[in-house]
């Protein structure tokens, strides 16, 4: 079992090689591509299995121990990751299949897809804060490349933003991983752990704590540096906006859970109300802009950020409830953001545009699509009983049983607000008759729509059971939590294998 989990980061490595040897062979990389995530989705369910049922499992790399040598860890948490995000990474393997243009097929796309989510499941995986910093960087260079490739002009100016603020993170990353190492002498994230739990308190500690909460704060996009986000996500093909919306800014808000629930547990109470009022300033910025937009993606693209203020509020609230709320949410939103990038993917392809005032009559042509959104949309909403509202559900009470009562305050009124943008783009975009100077005609064959809807009605048809069985989620979310809390299972499964 300790080999099955270096299969998510070899597996799309391979895959990625393979497909620039066959650059000209384009159906040979498409299923080559889906392939792979096919075997990544059993791969990372089989893990999740075991994980559950069994123990953590640790993988030593070329047989040197830990903390000296590279560490792969699953634990409830990195698996739990792990099967969601190689569930919609393979509903967007499948939507690519007729969804991506030759031009970017010929310019190394697959490649880069597996790419990123090699540096994914890598950064879910790793048991060591450099090689963390090695997985982000793997997702920023793939990232990058994904959104250029095309070369528009809107492209150009998002991926500056989007890799000017994200090399910021990285120094910020970079230079905490160095203070940490000179202060423990250790990089292994279960030894770092140990040494700085056995060290006294120190202001040293708490601002390399504030190194990293500014780091990975900037790969989740909260406030106040989240502008690179809508600035960028709206511009590349769909399929990768939805990968990028639904994984990228969570690997940023799973490394601060890890380092916040094993690193960094001295002074919980100097970080909680820094990450408190970050959420929610970064809900209210998020849904606030998202409110102003007429553009499908952008008021998709805001409210990435508006929703990663829910799961640092359950961080910051620093309870357990509250952090299972955040774990639920994640698992939640991935999901949810995904399919709607992807549902926003279908819209314009039957009628040619993103932008609201272009738009109208989708339900009336295409009903089922309305469905699949509205789906979608009321969870991230949070209507009952979809997902959405479990999950804010969970943190909102956390909230009360503590009395912070102006941040859940924020939460529903964040709450009300996102229903308002999700009623816009139905009332623009599906309800409403399309402006006549606006019509287009855009052929598209039944085949096509098929193998559109597909990925769409799996994914939306997820959604619905975490809201109908949200009590087995919940219970799963408590385990995960427990094991975040107390740390010790996940300390002695990687350190004991020093006396083996």
């Amino acid at each position: 079992m300790d080999f099955l989990i270096s299969l998510p980061v070899i597996l799309p490595l391979f895959s990625a090689i393979l497909c620039v040897f066959l650059r000209d062979y384009v159906k040979a990389q498409k299923t080559i591509n889906f392939v792979t995530a096919s075997l990544l989705l059993v791969i990372s369910f089989t893990i999740g299995h075991f994980v559950y049922h069994d123990d953590i499992i640790v993988l030593n790399s070329g047989n040197w121990s830990a903390p000296f040598g590279i560490v792969l860890v699953a634990d409830l948490f990195a698996s739990s990751m792990l099967m969601v995000s190689n569930l919609v990474y393979f509903a967007v393997v499948f939507y690519t299949l007729n969804n991506i243009d030759k031009e970017r097929e010929k310019l190394y796309f697959y490649p880069l897809l597996n790419t990123l989510m090699m540096g994914v499941n890598g950064a879910f995986l790793t048991g060591d804060i450099f090689n963390l910093y090695v997985w982000f960087e793997v997702m920023l260079i793939s990232s990058f490349v994904l959104i250029t490739i095309g070369g528009e002009k809107s492209q150009l100016e998002g991926a500056i933003k989007y890799v000017t603020l994200n090399l910021i993170s990285s120094f910020f990353f970079l230079t905490g991983v160095g203070f940490l190492y000179g202060l423990t002498g250790t990089l292994n994230m279960a030894d770092l752990s140990v040494q700085i739990s056995n060290s006294e308190p120190s202001v040293l500690i708490d601002t390399v704590s504030l190194l990293f909460l500014a780091a990975f704060g900037i790969k989740s996009a909260v406030f106040p540096l989240f502008f690179w986000l809508p600035a960028s996500y709206h511009t590349p093909p769909v399929v990768v906006s939805a990968i990028f919306a639904g994984l990228l800014t969570k690997v940023g808000v799973y490394s601060l859970i890890r380092v916040f629930t094993l690193i960094f547990t001295q002074n919980t109470s100097f970080t909680s109300d820094i990450l408190v009022v970050i959420a929610g300033f970064t809900m209210i910025t998020g849904v606030l802009g998202a409110a102003a937009q007429n553009d499908i993606r952008r008021i998709l693209s805001f409210h990435i950020v508006s929703q990663i203020g829910y799961m640092i509020m359950g961080l910051g609230l620093n309870t357990a409830l509250a952090l299972t709320g955040s774990i639920f949410y994640i698992l939640h939103h991935i999901i949810v953001k995904t399919n709607l990038f992807l549902v926003g993917g279908l819209v314009d392809k039957v009628k040619g545009s993103f932008a609201l005032p272009k738009l109208g009559g989708v339900y009336k042509a295409y009903p089922f699509f309305g469905v699949l959104f509205l789906i979608s949309a009321l969870s991230l909403a949070g209507i009952p009983p979809l997902s959405g509202f479990w999950a804010k559900f969970t943190i909102a009470k956390a909230g009360v049983d503590i009395s912070a009562y102006f941040i859940v305050g924020v939460a529903l009124l964040t709450g009300i607000l996102t229903l308002f943008s999700m009623m816009k783009i139905w009332n623009e975009a599906f309800w409403k008759e399309q402006p006549a100077d606006c019509v287009q005609v855009i052929k598209v064959t039944k085949k096509d729509l098929v193998l559109s809807v597909l990925p769409v009605v799996l994914l939306a048809s997820v959604t619905v059971l975490i809201g109908v069985f949200a009590g087995s989620v919940f219970e799963y979310a408590e385990k995960v939590t427990a094991g975040l809390t107390d740390s010790t299972n996940y300390i002695n499964a990687v350190l004991r294998r020093i006396s083996e």
